[in-house]
């Protein structure tokens, strides 16, 4: 299969919809998983695993990974257990939205470039500030964004319920981990499909 070309329903009647995500069409941003602020951060365990989860998936599927650190300086580096599975360094970033950090992912937002991409799936921290403020941003872009919601957080619940809000009601669509990892994939029976359907039966963290 061309790597440009999503796969194809099996029937010959019914096109692949244009909601689900595919491996080709999406880039993986990881929004400020940084350790000096996941500590603050409510179930920022289950946040970090399921992150791992989806780069995880992304490798296996030749899904586009990409990473921001805001202000790395104060607040320190991606935590080691994201960073070594990523082929990119994380960009260093002081704007809020991770769509400062052009350098970073204009190559995948250039419809000419041969890398461009027209979806975006978010993870990260903190929910109601630089992962809201990255995906207002691609939305006026033009992208399609997601959000993993088991995948994101903020210290207060408050401020993570009224940030799915705002951005559903804006046009995100909220999808989960697993959710992501099998539109990624969209087929069974592939050597792609067992190393996806290990990473859906992992326990979370303290279960």
């Amino acid at each position: 299969m061309d790597r440009k070309e999503a796969p194809k329903s099996e029937s010959s009647f019914v096109p692949r919809s244009p909601e689900l995500m595919n491996a080709v069409d999406t880039v993986l941003c990881l929004v400020d998983l940084q350790q000096r602020l996941l500590p603050a951060i409510s179930d920022s365990d289950r946040i970090v695993w399921n992150a791992r989860r989806l780069v995880d998936g992304a490798n296996v599927l030749g899904v586009e990974t990409v990473a921001t650190e805001q202000y790395p300086e104060r607040l320190g580096a991606t935590v080691e257990q994201l960073a070594k599975l990523l082929d990119v360094s994380p960009a260093s970033k002081l704007t809020f939205s991770a769509a400062g950090c052009s350098d970073l992912l204009d190559r995948y937002l250039d419809p000419e470039s041969e890398d461009s991409r027209h979806r975006v799936l978010l993870v990260g921290i903190e929910a109601h500030v630089c992962v809201q403020q990255t995906a207002y941003d691609l939305l006026a872009a033009g992208l399609r964004v997601y959000v993993a919601t088991d995948a994101i957080g903020s210290r207060y619940r408050h401020d993570f319920d009224i940030a799915l809000r705002r951005m559903e009601s804006a046009g995100v669509v909220l999808t989960t981990t697993e959710a992501a990892l099998f539109e990624w994939c969209a087929v069974a029976g592939t050597a792609e499909f067992k190393q996806i359907s290990q990473l859906a039966k992992e326990s979370p963290p303290g279960s």
